[in-house]
């Protein structure tokens, strides 16, 4: 078993989110393998979740000013120097910037990985310099592939291990949708609320998360004349449970990486009517089925002929879905791309 790596992870906030889950996930899976690992971050509150051996450095490298980037971009590389660490991982646009400055200056190797399939624009154009990037799904790499350096890689989001199994059912009444994210435009749920305004029958909605649209999304329920029926559940931290109960879950985003939330209920087996986006199609086994993303027109007929016949069309393929180790193995691989060669044989898988 060769020496530990020394990792910096850096991303501009540790709230609820994907892109955090992720990091989570990602960090405390190598930290159990006996990794150091480091995040670098303004903070939030998911740091309670961290495994004990992960270290926080709170720094601002969040916000999007080229003076703050650059000053924490300087202390990176100088405790980089330092302390010896390997590898700078990078998530989020504004911490590609800190990182490859720090990797400049310290002479580290540093990797990106892309969440999201961003605006096409030069704030991307440090993922050129990127010893190695990795994008969530196909779809994303290939969107950003102007951007990317040669050693560009895909690998899926890994899930957590978990018992839940789907014991919800499409029989029951009142039928419950679930919808899980955060609540803003791109998720879609605005969308959802409107057709299910004209949807009759006995159905309840719970909305577990949170996010700066919820009073406007509870407004819009007001004047559809369905809040009643729609219950807003904030975070919470036993989504598996809510998956595992509700009868179907609903994903009308209008973008997305790899949607977690989407691959847990694939996961656990449950019933699902999602948005026709590309990396929902890497999933989905018959994607002619998927629904147009932002059309109330075809949710609303979706929504009613599944309260009318009680089925679901969608498939999706589970064996896709990495689990974290997994995940975490294939980054470990990816580092070890980036490490100068006389230091290679010294990286614990």
């Amino acid at each position: 078993m060769g020496k530990p790596l020394k990792v910096m992870q850096i991303l501009p906030e540790f709230h609820e989110g994907g892109v955090e889950r992720h990091v989570l996930w990602l960090s405390n899976e190598m930290a159990e393998k006996g990794h150091e690992v480091l995040l670098v971050t303004k903070g939030g509150k998911l740091e309670s979740h961290l495994d004990e051996k992960v270290k926080v450095w709170h720094l601002p490298v969040h916000a999007k000013n080229p003076v703050t980037a650059f000053f924490c971009a300087m202390s990176i590389a100088t405790r980089a120097k330092k302390e010896g660490w390997d590898i700078l991982h990078a998530h989020s646009r504004v911490p590609f910037w800190i990182a490859w400055w720090a990797s400049c200056k310290g002479k580290v190797p540093w990797v990106a990985t892309t969440h999201d399939t961003f605006k096409h624009s030069r704030v991307l154009a440090p993922l050129k310099e990127a010893s190695a990037t990795i994008s969530v799904s196909r779809s994303v790499k290939d969107h950003l592939a102007p951007y990317l350096p040669k050693n560009a890689f895909v690998i899926y989001n890994g899930l957590l291990p978990t018992e839940k199994t789907w014991q919800g059912s499409l029989e029951e009444d009142p039928f419950k949708f679930l919808f899980i994210g955060r609540l803003t435009p791109r998720k879609g749920l605005q969308v959802v609320l409107k057709a299910l305004a004209d949807v009759k029958g006995n159905w309840i909605l719970d909305v577990v998360g949170d996010g700066p649209k919820r009073t406007e999304l509870e407004q819009l329920c007001a004047e559809l004349g369905i809040s009643e029926k729609v219950c807003f559940r904030g975070f919470r931290d036993d989504t598996d449970d809510w998956h595992a109960r509700c009868s179907c879950f609903l994903f009308p985003s209008l973008e997305e990486g790899m949607g977690m939330t989407l691959m847990r209920a694939i996961q656990i087996g449950v019933p699902v009517l999602a948005s026709d986006l590309p990396p929902v199609r890497e999933l989905c086994l018959n994607p002619e089925s998927l629904l147009e993303p932002g059309d109330e027109v075809s949710w609303r007929r979706a929504l009613k002929v599944l309260l009318s016949e009680r089925k679901v069309t969608q498939l999706f393929d589970s064996g896709k879905i990495p689990t974290v180790e997994e995940m975490t193995r294939k980054v470990l691989e990816v580092y070890q791309r980036c490490m100068p060669f006389k230091e290679k044989e010294v990286i614990l898988c």
